[in-house]
Parts: C-alpha cells; sequence; structure tokens
C-alpha cells in the first residue's frame, strides 16, 4: 500500500517529462497564456512540497463541465498555473495581443478576395491543412504553433482559436470558388447527415444498443428519429426490435381501457375538483395556438386526469400539465412536415393517428414522473431537497452571487421552485426545451440532478446582471 501511495506521490510531484505523462495545453483561455511571452512565470514562483495526502474528488459540478465540452476547460490541476498566469500577466501584453490578433483576423477576412482577382497564390504558411476526407481540423493553440511574441513583426497572420469543435473557419478552394459560409453550410448538413445514419444504423438492428444511443443523444437527436429515440430511452418500447409493434399496441390498448373505466369518473364528488383544477391550468400552458385547439385540450385533459387517479400518492400537481407537452409534440411531428408547432393544425391528423400519439404521450410522461414523483407529494419534498442543493452547489461554483442573494435576503425557494416545478417549460422556448430533453433522456439515473447543473447554469449565465441588480431574460 505505501508503494502505491508512493507512486502516486510521483505522478503527482514529478516534474519531469515522463513517457504518458499529461502535458498542459496552453491557449485555452483569452486571452492565451503563451509560455514563450511568460515562460518566467513557471520557474519564478516555487512549488511548495507537498505533503502525501489523499487525492482530492473533483467535484459533481466540475465533471459536469467537462462531459459537456464546455468553454470551462480549466480543470484541478491546472487550477495552480491559471492563477499564476491571471496573477502576473502584464495587462498592456494582454491588450496588444489581443489588438494584434484581431487585426489580423480582419485582414484574413480581406485578403481572399483580393488575390483570387489578381493571380492565383499558395495557401498561406498559417493556415491549417485540410484532411482529405474534407474534415477541417482545429488549429493548435498560439504557444503550440510558435508564433512570434508581440514585440516582432505583425504581418504575419496569426489564426484565432477556440478549444471548441467548431469548424475553423478557413478559405478553401471548392469547385474554383471561395466561400466560407456555403462550406460552413456544407459541412454542417454533412455532420447533420451522417450523425443521422448513426441513429438511423443502431434504431434499425435487432437489439438496440441502448448505451451507445444514450451517448448520441446527450448532442442531441435529429427530428426524423426523435419520437422513437424517446420512446426506446424512456423505457416505453423495448430495445428488441420485434418486439415493438406488440408492445406498442398492447399499450395503447391498456390506456383506452383506463379512460373507458375512469374517465367518466371526472364529474364525482371525489374527483370534480381535481378534473377542474386540470381544466383550468391547460388554457394556461403554451404553445397557445396549440393548446386551445379543442382535440389538444381534450387529450391533454384525459391523459391528466388519467395519470392523477392512478396515482393517488401525488394526485394532479399544478406543473405536471407543463411535462405532457414536449412529448405530444415530438410525437405529432412525426405526421407532420411544418417546422413551427404554433401553426400546426391537429384537425388535420386523422383520428387513430391521434389516438396512438396520446397513449404514447401517457405512458412516456408517465416514465418521467416515475423518477420525480416526490417532486408532486404533499409538501413537495423533491423541490424543496432541490432548490437546497442548487443553493449549496451555487456557493460552490460562484460565492460571489450566492453572497449576494443571501445580502438582498432573496431566497432561492422564491426564483427556483418553478424551474424544480415544470423543468423549466416556462423558462426556455419550446423548441430549446426538446434539445435539453435530448440530453435529459440520455441520463435517465441522474435526470434531476443534471437538470440541477441547468438551473445553476442559468445563474451563472446571469451574474453580471444579478450583481448589478438589472432586469434581464432567458435567452
Amino acid at each position: 500500500m505505501a508503494s502505491d501511495g508512493a507512486r502516486k506521490q510521483f505522478w503527482k510531484r514529478s516534474n519531469s517529462k515522463v513517457p504518458g505523462s499529461i502535458q498542459h495545453v496552453y491557449g485555452a483561455q483569452h486571452p492565451p497564456f503563451d509560455p514563450l511571452l511568460h515562460g518566467t512565470l513557471l520557474k519564478s514562483t516555487p512549488k511548495v512540497p507537498t505533503t502525501p495526502v489523499k487525492a482530492k474528488r473533483v467535484s459533481t459540478f466540475q465533471e459536469f463541465e467537462s462531459n459537456t465540452s464546455d468553454a470551462w476547460d480549466a480543470g484541478e490541476d491546472d487550477d495552480e498555473l491559471l492563477a499564476m498566469a491571471t496573477e502576473s500577466l502584464n495587462s498592456e501584453v494582454v491588450m496588444e495581443t489581443a489588438h494584434r490578433v484581431l487585426r489580423n483576423h480582419s485582414q484574413r477576412q480581406s485578403q481572399p478576395s483580393q488575390k483570387e482577382m489578381t493571380e492565383p497564390e499558395p495557401q498561406p504558411i498559417a493556415e491549417p491543412p485540410v484532411a482529405p476526407s474534407g474534415d477541417l481540423r482545429l488549429v493548435k493553440s498560439v504557444s503550440e504553433s510558435h508564433t512570434p511574441c508581440p514585440s516582432e513583426s505583425t504581418s504575419d497572420p496569426v489564426p484565432l482559436q477556440r478549444s471548441q469543435s467548431l469548424p475553423h473557419s478557413a478559405t478553401v478552394s471548392l469547385s474554383g470558388t471561395s466561400d466560407p459560409h456555403a462550406l460552413g453550410g456544407s459541412a454542417l448538413s454533412k455532420r447533420e447527415a451522417t450523425r443521422l445514419d448513426k441513429f438511423k444504423q443502431l434504431l434499425a438492428g435487432p437489439n438496440t444498443d441502448l448505451e451507445e444511443l444514450r451517448k448520441l443523444s446527450w448532442s442531441g437527436i435529429p427530428k426524423p428519429v426523435r419520437p422513437m429515440t424517446w420512446k426506446l430511452l424512456s423505457g416505453y418500447l423495448p430495445a428488441n426490435v420485434d418486439r415493438r409493434p406488440a408492445t406498442l399496441q398492447r399499450k395503447q390498448k391498456e390506456y383506452f381501457a383506463f379512460i373507458e373505466h375512469y374517465y367518466n369518473s371526472r364529474n364525482d364528488e371525489a374527483h370534480q375538483d381535481t378534473y377542474r383544477q386540470i381544466h383550468i391550468d391547460i388554457p394556461r400552458m403554451s404553445p397557445e395556438a396549440l393548446i386551445l385547439q379543442p382535440k389538444v385540450t381534450e387529450i391533454f385533459e384525459r391523459i391528466l386526469f388519467i395519470w392523477a387517479i392512478r396515482h393517488p400518492a401525488s394526485g394532479y400537481v399544478q406543473g405536471i400539465n407543463d411535462l405532457v407537452t414536449p412529448f405530444f409534440v415530438v410525437f405529432i411531428c412525426e405526421y407532420i412536415d411544418q417546422e413551427d408547432v404554433d401553426e400546426v393544425d391537429v384537425s388535420s391528423v386523422p383520428a387513430e393517428v391521434l389516438r396512438n400519439i396520446e397513449a404514447d404521450t401517457y405512458w412516456c410522461m408517465s416514465k418521467l414522473l416515475d423518477g420525480i414523483q416526490d417532486n408532486y407529494t404533499f409538501a413537495q419534498p423533491g423541490i424543496q431537497m432541490k432548490v437546497k442543493m442548487l443553493e449549496e452547489l451555487v456557493s460552490r461554483i460562484d460565492e460571489r452571487v450566492h453572497r449576494h442573494l443571501d445580502g438582498h435576503e432573496v431566497r432561492y425557494l422564491q426564483f427556483a421552485f418553478r424551474w424544480m416545478n415544470n423543468l423549466l417549460m416556462r423558462e426556455l422556448p419550446l423548441r430549446c426545451t426538446i434539445r435539453l430533453w435530448d440530453t435529459y433522456q440520455s441520463e435517465p439515473e441522474g435526470f434531476s440532478h443534471f437538470h440541477l447543473y441547468v438551473c445553476a447554469a442559468f445563474l451563472v449565465r446571469w451574474r453580471r446582471e444579478i450583481l448589478e441588480e438589472r432586469d434581464f431574460q432567458v435567452p
């Protein structure tokens, strides 16, 4: 055991280059930190020797950041380096470097058109190479490309880098023309077509690999395969393709048996208050153009009433009604061509198709609520606990915002209750909600925790508005 601890400490404190060791990647911040310019930063401050201690585990929020490939790429091992760079960087050097990069980037945008009008010239050395398959690769960071320091000549173009998987805006000749916008559009369509093919191959197999399907769904689900993917990831349909038709038929038949048995009791004294509340809440939902159609209202009333009757521990609670909309919209879009859901005329959809959509919506919503039902039981303990967890999370990731809210006696329950109650359905446009639920569906066990991280990201995103006490809106 002692040797294992010594080995771990060796990897932690050894500064020598060991085969396979992980080296720091510079330039993942703006303005980039270049060791060629500021090499003294790493030498001026001697590292204090550490005593053998137990390795500190990365917090769950940092794990969330790394999994989502966000712009915050600083890991736990980079904290010391970034802190030294922040304290010691010369502001004049920073501004000069930033202006030089922006100026050269602007020059690069205007140079290709001028060169094409005179005579063809070879590609500049600073431009990144293009892979034979047409896939554009990201260039290396400033420190790795060995660019000159600010005191040297600024005539050579310097590429502008970001540590994200976005296509580089290099000028590439296609069929004798140079159009970066056309190139970006074709690359995007090609990438989406490739993703769609991957989904179709997984769904067409005899037994769908649900783990692989979840990994693909994390980054979004293409619209043509979203209905089937949601049904599989929610647990409504089995992975075996041969069993799906029989399962659909059986579950749809079971749902309409519930309607025949329970729905007529909506006017009974024991259930009339529940039905009345559902009837009042549905017209308040969005999008209004869809919800206010009589057929949609009837479908939502049946779904919510049947769920409340079959789940007496919670019954119907305001907020559950908002969770029906994403499923219904995704499933009905399988049969219509309109992109804007607000313009959908449900009366044009065949009655038998609407019946199937209604049953599918009920079962998928039930699967979702099975994992968060404590949000809607007496006193809603699930929401109370999640709001408290949100407060603790924000206090760790942005203490200044937390102190500001606490100093002004703003309680998290006052603004975050609705975020938890209806899963941000009232805060985000419907198209954004559906995209967010693609990722929700890919995290069945951590659904509630992922939603917690999204709410924390809201506060971090609004940090400036909160501290300056300005009005802000969801982008």
